[in-house]
């Protein structure tokens, strides 16, 4: 209660304000079954839970410092934890259904009229995790890590709209996205007919997916280290990266901020997975709160800002081939290309 009525240390443990923490608590207690036990009451179990993710602290380190048991702490973690993937049911999910909004990200002059039919961006973060040996190859990421592979849509607002975590490491995540539009076909946030989200050359320029030219430089510190963009394929490619960066933003936020995601510890691989939900439970909760956040504050203070903790654990990409894409949607990139060179 002491760190709670100090907003300098309530923010350091619980990655959160005073007001927020206590609008959470209310949410949890009130709509997804969060209660006190003659024990441990709901803000204690709530606070628990927050600094272990936040922090990234261990039920023993939890036990040394706030002298409660080791089981006491891991029925706190897990009454919480249940909560919260609850709660993620009902957030992670779009604000407009429809796409029928175009965001004001969007209508800057820049992109103006030529992003006007795009919804946000897909991608996938790695999250590093502990597990048993005799499943260490199939969770081996090409960066030599133990991994999940995670997969998420995110719109101009760094909201996650949906997520598929749970994939070990080593999958592609062309068989990530296909499992998520083809086995979560009622959750998963179909763009609507002439919408589309960004998508990284990874993936296949496909209707509804438009991803950058390849073989022409794309990233945007590769543009920042040299010359303007040049032709019709630069150009397209700074502007796609431009707007496309937003997803790698709200990964970084999402790591920066709950820290056990640089290494989840050695929970069976559901819970893992469960934590990794949870968490992107709560990004979606601070952002939606419309109160201070410092963590958010700066990126939106600068729309390039990418936290380095996007890139940790993170793989280098690898891309498709051109006979995966349309060619229907080939020929709607090179008119949105040329328009926009020209403009």
């Amino acid at each position: 209660m002491r760190n709670l009525a100090d907003e300098t240390e309530c923010y350091k443990l619980f990655r959160m304000t005073p007001p927020m923490f206590y609008r959470l608590h209310d949410l949890l207690v009130q709509s997804y079954g969060l209660k006190s036990t003659s024990k441990s009451n709901s803000i204690e179990a709530l606070g628990m839970f927050l600094w272990m993710v936040g922090a990234s602290q261990s039920v023993r380190q939890v036990d040394n410092r706030l002298q409660r048991s080791v089981d006491t702490v891991h029925r706190n973690f897990a009454k919480v934890l249940k909560c919260l993937v609850k709660l993620a049911a009902d957030i992670i999910r779009p604000v407009d259904p429809d796409f029928k909004t175009i965001h004001r990200r969007l209508q800057c002059p820049r992109f103006r009229p030529h992003f006007n039919d795009c919804i946000g961006a897909i991608d996938g973060t790695h999250v590093e995790v502990v597990v048993p040996n005799d499943k260490k190859v199939q969770y081996l990421c090409r960066k030599g890590h133990t991994t999940q592979n995670v997969l998420a849509v995110v719109d101009f607002d760094m909201r996650f709209t949906f997520v598929l975590a749970g994939w070990p490491g080593s999958v592609h995540d062309m068989r990530v996205f296909n499992d998520a539009t083809n086995k979560y076909k009622e959750r998963f946030p179909y763009p609507p007919l002439g919408k589309y989200y960004l998508v990284d050359s990874g993936y296949p320029n496909r209707p509804g997916y438009l991803a950058p030219y390849k073989g022409t430089k794309y990233h945007l510190p590769e543009f920042r280290n040299s010359t303007v963009p040049r032709g019709m394929k630069e150009t397209f490619n700074f502007a796609h990266s431009s707007l496309r960066n937003v997803v790698e933003r709200a990964f970084g936020v999402l790591k920066m901020k709950w820290r056990m995601l640089l290494k989840v510890p050695s929970y069976p691989p559901a819970k893992q997975t469960r934590i990794i939900v949870a968490c992107m439970a709560l990004h979606n909760f601070i952002r939606e709160s419309k109160l201070m956040d410092k963590h958010f504050d700066r990126c939106d203070c600068d729309e390039h800002y990418v936290p380095i903790e996007a890139s940790m654990s993170q793989p280098c990409r690898r891309d498709t081939g051109v006979l995966d894409e349309d060619r229907d949607m080939n020929k709607f990139r090179d008119q949105l290309a040329n328009a926009l060179y020209k403009s």
